[in-house]
């Protein structure tokens, strides 16, 4: 069994028992989280479809840890003009585990 979840405005295909990164959530550590915005759910074979969303079906997860992704540079020059900049990225992600998937 599958589903399809929007997380902090992207799609995610999830399953029971799965550790993914999203996007900064403001949950603290710990805590159970819920998200509602289903949009597709494969339970054996049978697939239900939402429009846009499934009425009444739920992802419930943990959130495990915040964690901040590898860094980034980013490096802009000019040729022949002496222009240089180089700045470094790391952005923030939550790492939540799927715990129930109810359709």
């Amino acid at each position: 069994m599958y589903a399809i979840v929007e997380i902090a405005g992207q799609q995610f295909k999830v399953q029971k028992d799965q550790k993914i990164f999203v996007h900064r959530l403001a949950s603290e550590t710990g805590s159970k989280i819920e998200f509602d915005r289903v949009l597709l759910v494969d339970n054996g074979g049978k697939i239900t479809v939402g429009a846009p969303a499934i009425a009444g079906a739920k992802v419930t997860a943990e959130v495990l840890d915040h964690v901040k992704g590898d860094k980034v540079i980013v490096f802009r020059k000019k040729r022949r003009k002496g222009y240089k900049k180089k700045n470094g990225h790391r952005q923030s992600f939550t790492a939540i585990s799927i715990k129930d998937i109810k359709a």
